[in-house]
């Protein structure tokens, strides 16, 4: 169980690195930085800049090499790669615990299944040239990974601190509000792959004046051919500006469900600093959002953006098993106190 702790936690920190740096990567458009996976232009070490431009010439033609945008890739690749490592030691020893009361061995093993179908979109996310659908859910993916990597933190803290308190079901309030959440990650990723960021130059209409046209048909829609080069984004202005106002409407939908989720957990005291957390998270990245419609997408407020997008759902995450564990508090609480 020792070793289970921590594995699980240097595991989540190093999820954490590598959602952090899949978003560098994507922001410093470094997402073909190498134009073949899992190597880089054939070395998974790269070399010297004139061993590179030898080797092109025969097995990559007409791909500008860039070592910078290598790097970030493959930095990226090597700290997914360690992790996903881990997550195969986890399950291994979750194995081996299956047998203990309580263990997540299920949510182990589960975690196993999804990171070996994360390397694949990994893959796809090369070999498809950024095609949209596979970048967002890419993204998604390792969204859904830290997250349930900080669930099986939480899990195994509960098995060792307070195993007849844990409780594996949250208010409805806090489930909608993590749904709703995911559902704007997803928003914000589809925004970052078609390149539509830049899409609007005004923070509150899209564009100053109005007068636009919004093409949700085509913005929205996933089925595109496979084949093109999708660096830099190829939707029309129009398909762009409607992804934009799309990810703005997520953002308003999520404020309402937090604004749900706090009136009806207000009571409940040990859930207050979480809410009054999660609001100001949220205040930081609508902030974040306006400023990067302002300033047109400056790499460090982008890279904030996500940063704090990250936080987000961490700051969420905790509030759902806080949630969690008081649901279970209750059912205590109405087992005692019911007749018989």
């Amino acid at each position: 169980m020792n070793l289970s702790w921590r594995l699980i936690n240097i595991s989540v920190g190093l999820a954490l690195i590598v959602v952090l740096l899949g978003g560098w990567t994507r922001l410093n458009d470094a997402g073909l930085g190498c134009p073949d996976w899992p190597a880089c232009y054939g070395h998974f070490v790269l070399p010297p800049a004139h061993q590179i431009e030898e080797r092109i010439l025969i097995n990559f033609p007409g791909h500008a090499v860039d070592l910078r945008k290598g790097w970030l890739e493959m930095v990226h690749r090597y700290a997914a790669s360690l992790l996903g490592l881990m997550i195969l030691v986890q399950a291994v020893l979750a194995l081996r615990n299956r047998r203990q009361d309580g263990y997540p061995w299920l949510l182990s093993c589960g975690l196993l299944m999804l990171v070996s179908v994360q390397g694949l979109f990994g893959m796809w996310t090369v070999t498809l040239k950024l095609v949209p659908w596979v970048v967002t859910l890419h993204l998604l993916g390792g969204l859904t990974t830290l997250a349930l990597l900080v669930r099986l933190r939480q899990r195994l803290r509960a098995l060792q601190e307070r195993p007849r308190q844990f409780g594996h079901r949250a208010d409805p309030a806090v489930v909608i509000l993590l749904s709703v959440l995911f559902f704007q990650l997803a928003l914000g990723g589809w925004t970052s792959s078609n390149y539509a960021g830049w899409a609007c130059d005004d923070w509150f209409v899209c564009h100053q004046g109005g007068g636009v046209a919004y093409d949700f048909a085509t913005g929205m829609n996933p089925v595109v051919p496979l084949g093109p080069n999708y660096e830099g984004g190829l939707l029309p202005a129009e398909a762009r500006a409607a992804i934009q106002i799309s990810h703005r409407f997520g953002a308003l939908l999520f404020v309402l469900a937090l604004v749900a989720a706090t009136l009806r957990l207000r009571s409940q005291l040990a859930l207050r600093p979480w809410l009054v957390l999660v609001w100001g998270v949220t205040a930081a990245q609508v902030l974040l959002g306006i400023f990067n419609v302002i300033f047109q997408l400056p790499l460090a407020l982008a890279t904030a953006h996500h940063a704090v997008a990250v936080l987000l759902l961490l700051s969420v995450m905790v509030v759902y098993d806080r949630a969690c564990v008081q649901h279970k508090r209750m059912e205590v609480i109405h087992g005692y106190l019911s007749p018989g």
